[in-house]
């Protein structure tokens, strides 16, 4: 693995998250993670929320779909990726950046709601995979049971131990 930084937040989502599909037909959605620190004040007897953070999230494939399926705007979500770092540059010559998560599992949080899963099917046909699918050749059926591996006979004078 590259020299990913992994992060996992926990956050609400700003708004529903834009699915779109890229020319090849790529899904790919794009949703905003906002959380906020709370600190216990002692003298005030009270939780205090400090600067909310907002992180720009992107997950593709499948996962896009379905977090455009399952979640809406101010839904508890936990987002678990890959930080990077986007660099642009302005029409007026000025540089830019902003760290986008790239997204490799969400959810939502389950510590203010229930959830009820529902398992979905793949929606893409196998003559139609995405070349980095490493599963687009394998079988749905397991393989026959072959002979096994072939072990040799113990050496002569060996007690038929493994040392």
């Amino acid at each position: 693995m590259r020299n990913d930084l992994p992060l996992t937040i926990t956050g609400n989502l700003v708004d529903n998250p834009e699915l779109r599909f890229t020319a090849a037909g790529v899904p790919v959605a794009r949703f905003t993670v906002a959380f906020t620190p709370r600190t216990y004040d002692r003298e005030t007897n009270a939780w205090r929320d400090g600067e909310p953070t907002f992180l720009d999230c992107s997950a593709w494939r499948q996962l896009a779909e379905n977090l455009a399926a399952s979640l809406t705007k101010g839904a508890r979500v936990v987002v678990t990726g890959r930080l990077r770092t986007d660099r642009w540059e302005t029409p007026e010559g000025e540089k830019r950046s902003r760290m986008v998560l790239d997204v490799d599992d969400a959810g939502a949080s389950l510590a203010f709601a229930t959830l009820t899963v529902t398992r979905t099917t793949r929606t893409v046909p196998p003559q139609q995979t995405a070349p980095d699918d490493p599963w687009a050749t394998a079988s749905p059926h397991r393989p026959a049971p072959g002979p096994g591996p072939q072990t040799a006979p113990p050496p002569a004078g060996s007690d038929n131990h493994p040392f």
